[in-house]
């Protein structure tokens, strides 16, 4: 049950965050909880992979790389999920920050 609070927490800061920024389209909530599996699966899966490989990176750069990857991960999701479109990656990074800081906002009510 906790599970899926957090998966619908999820899906609504997703479409919250495509609301606020031009340049991003999320066609419905169900392709919004499509994502929120999709970007959570991903973040389980792939991005320990690329954080350990671009670890140097990261350290030099203070952790400020994860940021790009994040929009990495969300320009992977954007070409995986029909319905979530981003229009570059420059939009993947300000989507990627924007998302956290609702996704936290929302996480402290759930």
């Amino acid at each position: 049950m906790n599970t899926l609070l957090h998966l619908l927490a999820r899906a609504i800061a997703l479409m919250v965050t495509a609301f606020i920024l031009p340049g991003i389209t999320l066609t419905s909530f169900w392709i919004a909880i499509v994502l929120a599996v999709v970007l959570s699966a991903l973040n389980i899966f792939v991005k320990p992979i690329i954080l350990l490989l671009t670890l140097p990176i990261n350290l030099i750069t203070l952790g400020l790389f994860t940021l790009v990857i994040n929009a990495f991960i969300i320009m992977i999701a954007s070409s995986l999920v029909p319905g979530f479109y981003v229009g570059g990656f420059m939009l993947a990074l300000m989507f990627s920050i924007v998302l956290a800081i609702v996704n936290m906002a929302l996480e402290f009510f759930v």
